[in-house]
């Protein structure tokens, strides 16, 4: 079988997507609220206590999805001898920073 940095695809189990997915539509909803709000000429400090809210759940989408593909993708790719992985999880790292 192939590694993840291969093929440029993971195969999640149900649980994972299901999880990952019901969070992408918890931010869709804030989002969504975020839109209404300014429509709706919400107060300043409610739109952007919606928009933190929104951003600390995008965050918490990403640490999990980050966990998830260092605990499968990066370390299949180490266990094949794919010191390539460490580059590309690196430079991932460093655009999250930013």
């Amino acid at each position: 079988m192939r590694n993840c940095a291969e093929c440029r695809r993971r195969l999640r189990s149900e649980e994972e997507r299901r999880a990952l997915t019901n969070r992408l539509a918890r931010i869709e909803g804030q989002i969504r609220a975020l839109r209404r709000q300014v429509e709706e000429d919400a107060y300043c400090v409610d739109i952007l206590t919606q928009a933190a809210a929104a951003q600390s759940a995008l965050t918490g989408f990403s640490r999990k999805l980050l966990d998830a593909h260092i605990r499968s993708c990066v370390a299949e790719g180490i266990r094949a001898g794919d010191d390539g992985v460490i580059d590309e999880l690196t430079e991932l790292l460093q655009k999250m920073m930013k």
